[in-house]
């Protein structure tokens, strides 16, 4: 039987599925910038929020 290696974590950054949700909302963030201008209060702003809560969720 072949015994699993334990990985520890000290902090919800240290999770990969953290990882990857903060690298997202990094890539909807810069994507967002090329959006128009008369989206920035609505579309933008809600989009930008989501991608963020999904991190602050985790943690």
């Amino acid at each position: 039987m072949v015994e699993k290696e334990k990985k520890y974590f000290r902090t919800h950054e240290d999770l990969i599925i953290y990882q990857k949700a903060f690298d997202t909302a990094m890539k909807i963030f810069n994507l967002s910038k090329g959006f128009p201008v008369e989206e920035r209060y609505s579309l933008t702003d809600q989009i930008r929020r989501s991608s963020r809560s999904v991190c602050a969720n985790m943690a």
